[in-house]
């Protein structure tokens, strides 16, 4: 048996020991009813709002989801479908592309990151989509969600007043201002900047299958496609063997979100659907090569406290 606390003082310690450059830390557990929640929180640095990178790209999942919810998009039609007459030239094999593809990072188009791959081309989607598909070949790329977000544009407008709306608002997150690229548009794959307790917010929304307080926000099949229907990765380090929605499996039996310099969404699903309800670890930090580690911990001491029989 364990609790918010007991947890939270296992991280604390190990970090404290380690030399992990933490900002905060914040744990949740318990069923999923206000009364049965069990939250803890520490903070190492002012709890202050910091840019959660590739965290992002779970709210970018949600954003798509909602619209799908609406009937607005099909992440299984091609995106060619979505996309204006005559304004983009398509690469080969691109025309079968589609939105589940890019949130997957499937869509077989090669781009690696790039610092200033937003303004490394007049537009960075259409630069992507140009290029020639090998088919569904995984290749992580910030430009395969910016892509995405650029196509959910033509459905849903403005992506950030659709997720301040839509997403933020139910979860009493206010004020964000998504970054932008050059030409206006959301950068998709990295640009927020949130608190521990409001990133933990969005941890907790995709452990409740898209519920919050007793409302609907999301259906669950979209936070499940998180962390369902695997992209395998052959020749990939420990954590990096799979990848969904914005999801990596592991370490262990967790999956996470996780953004550069150690932000962290950390799910352990060990008593999800029971009145001990699952666990979630949000971690945000400024250490790029030691949250791999931090992670690994996690892992390590929550399969300790809550054993799988």
């Amino acid at each position: 048996m364990h609790t918010a606390t007991t947890i939270l003082d296992a991280v604390v310690r190990h970090v404290d020991a380690t030399g992990f450059h933490a900002h905060g830390v914040h744990v949740r557990t318990g069923a999923s009813s206000t009364d049965g929640t069990d939250t803890a929180e520490h903070h190492w640095t002012t709890d202050v709002r910091r840019e959660v990178h590739s965290a992002a790209k779970g709210v970018c999942v949600l954003a798509t989801g909602i619209a799908a919810d609406d009937g607005l998009v099909d992440v299984d039609e091609p995106i060619a479908l979505y996309l204006p007459d005559g304004d983009l030239v398509l690469g080969d094999g691109v025309d079968g592309v589609t939105l589940r593809h890019l949130l997957t990072m499937t869509s077989g188009i090669d781009m690696p990151w790039s610092a200033t791959e937003l303004t490394d081309w007049p537009d960075l989607a259409a630069e992507f989509l140009r290029r020639p598909s090998r088919g569904r070949v995984f290749q992580y790329a910030n430009a395969s969600t910016y892509t995405a977000m650029r196509v959910l544009e033509t459905r849903i407008g403005d992506v950030g007043a659709f997720v301040s709306e839509r997403l933020f608002a139910p979860l009493g997150i206010e004020g964000v201002d998504w970054q932008r690229c050059p030409n206006g548009h959301v950068v998709a794959g990295e640009g927020i900047a949130l608190r521990t307790e409001e990133l933990a917010r969005i941890g907790r929304l995709i452990r409740d299958r898209g519920v919050v307080d007793g409302q609907r926000v999301v259906s669950s099949r979209w936070c499940d496609a998180m962390h369902t229907d695997w992209v395998q990765r052959e020749g990939s380090g420990p954590g990096y063997e799979r990848y969904a929605m914005a999801g990596w499996g592991g370490p262990g039996r967790l999956w996470r979100l996780h953004g550069a310099y150690g932000q962290m969404l950390l799910f352990d699903e060990a008593g999800a659907g029971t009145d001990q309800g699952g666990t979630v670890v949000t971690i945000t930090a400024d250490d790029h090569f030691g949250a791999d580690a931090l992670a690994a911990f996690v892992a390590d001491e929550l399969a300790r406290r809550h054993p799988l029989r």
